[in-house]
């Protein structure tokens, strides 16, 4: 393993548009005055695809994270790369770029395969990568992952397809059954492979690789770099040049506070108690097991506030309708595992509560840094036991700063909060599959119910299904238009999910 090289070497179809790129930028150094100065943080320093550096600019992305500037110049180069970067730190463009770059658009075998260890990664990843792809035609991406049926999959998978992005377990079981061909791989990425390995998933993995050629580009991200990391990349990977971002341990913008607890049948009022006094518009309460993800979810539902469980037992269209309804403001606590919640892009995200301290204060670290993103102010509580403080001294010490502490009984009640979420969600059964877009749906509230636009919330479209956030008291109305009227010339069943 070697550490990465800022010395850009690219594909001889790039060199010369970098070269003069490169020759230019360094006049303007030399001579600034009244020119615009490139700087080597600009990702038109790296000689892209125009339709692609076009598109990054439209989606807000001119100047790279230090992750992608330490590690795209390798990746372009066609060399394997592991890189440890926490959460949130731009790695998913870095791997879409690279795979990108490789692809042959005449060409629909799979070159492309992104592993990740969650269904909701996967999908985050693939709406990230279609996102960089929409510029360039023609690029077609699946998404396999289980709890969906096998069989659209297959079929759509007999069509070709360009990028793969899918868990283990259902790549594995495609492998198997034929469906999928791993022959023409370019690119292989391995997306938070700690977590994949905490999973359970080295032996999937092993196999999906053995059916991979020997020449692709094995990409490895991973948030820490244990002997594990270590392991599968010495035996997946030839000579990777290595990147490690360094993560930081203080969150100066999130306040938290740990609040000790008498008992553990003294948690769930201690919840209830900070719900009700900081009152978070939106709040990731974090379980360590799905069994305690479910009680806390129908605890808070029974004492009245819109709170839905996030774990790996539930089917996928419970799943994908759990994280509509949070992200859409129709809900405003999720109450999630951590492997449920790894890789999720929740935004504006007001607090996190931790019903129970993880073992492990880097977990911890990845909980805390959900809320306080993008330089917005963020609020951190976490329960414990007196036999738990262990665990506190642990996260002071990861830290290096001390903890903030606070007794629950300190805390008042808000009587005048109404905890009721701004928003409902209208389920509609109809999707991508029936032609049915976002668009269809708001002319179809606005057109003839004569709904205003901005009463409309965010609109959710799969496969055979969609999903429309109103605001609350426009609801019912909304409803009736929805089941009496027409999308597209057609009319389709609609229900409120509350």
């Amino acid at each position: 393993m070697r550490n990465v090289s800022m010395e850009v070497r690219l594909p001889h179809r790039l060199q010369h548009d970098f070269h003069q790129l490169a020759q230019r930028a360094q006049r303007r150094r030399r001579y600034p005055t009244g020119h615009t100065t490139i700087t080597m943080t600009s990702f038109s320093t790296l000689g892209l695809d125009a339709r692609l550096l076009a598109n990054l600019g439209s989606m807000g992305y001119e100047v790279m994270t230090p992750v992608q500037q330490q590690s795209l110049p390798a990746i372009l180069q066609g060399d394997d790369l592991i890189a440890q970067s926490e959460t949130g730190s731009g790695k998913t463009v870095v791997f879409g770029i690279g795979l990108l770059t490789r692809l042959n658009t005449h060409n629909f075998n799979v070159q492309a395969l992104v592993l990740c260890p969650t269904r909701e990664l996967a999908d985050q990843v693939s709406k990230e990568i279609r996102r960089l792809a929409s510029a360039i035609p023609n690029i077609k991406l699946l998404t396999l992952c289980g709890g969906m049926s096998y069989r659209p999959q297959s079929a759509s998978l007999e069509h070709g397809a360009h990028i793969v992005v899918g868990t283990p377990g259902r790549i594995l079981k495609h492998l198997r059954k034929g469906s999928l061909q791993l022959t023409r791989i370019k690119t292989l990425v391995l997306d938070e492979a700690d977590r994949m390995l905490d999973m359970g998933f080295y032996e999937d993995i092993a196999e999906i690789v053995a059916a991979t050629p020997d020449n692709k580009q094995t990409l490895l991200f991973s948030a820490t770099y244990s002997e594990e990391i270590k392991q599968i990349s010495a035996s997946l990977q030839k000579n990777p040049c290595s990147v490690t971002i360094a993560a930081s341990h203080t969150q100066n913008n999130i306040e938290q506070v740990f609040f000790e607890v008498a008992g553990k049948d003294k948690r769930i009022p201690a919840l209830v108690l900070l719900l009700n006094h900081y009152n978070p518009a939106s709040c990731v309460i974090f379980c360590n097991t799905r069994a305690q993800c479910q009680q806390v979810a129908k605890s808070l539902q029974a004492k009245g506030f819109s709170a839905l469980a996030l774990h790996g037992d539930l089917e996928q269209r419970d799943r994908d309708q759990t994280l509509v309804r949070f992200s859409n403001k129709s809900c405003s606590i999720l109450v999630a595992t951590d492997v449920a919640a790894r890789g999720l892009d929740i935004k504006d995200l007001e607090a996190v509560i931790n019903f129970e301290l993880s073992y492990d204060p880097e977990v911890h670290i990845h909980r805390v840094g959900r809320t306080g993103r993008a330089g917005k102010s963020g609020l951190a509580l976490s329960l414990y036991l007196a036999a738990e403080s262990h665990r506190v001294t642990a996260i002071e010490d990861y830290q290096k700063v001390p903890s903030s502490y606070s007794a629950i009984d300190r805390l008042q009640p808000d009587q005048t909060h109404d905890s009721r979420p701004p928003m409902v969600t209208l389920c509609i059964d109809g999707g991508r599959k029936n032609k049915v877009r976002p668009g269809d749906i708001l002319g179809a509230l606005t057109g003839d119910a004569g709904i205003a636009g901005n009463k409309v919330g965010k609109i959710d479209t799969f496969d055979r299904i969609s999903y429309v956030a109103i605001e609350r008291n426009m609801a019912d109305k909304a409803l009736q238009q929805l089941s009496r009227g027409k999308i597209k010339g057609r009319y389709f069943k609609a229900r409120k999910l509350e």
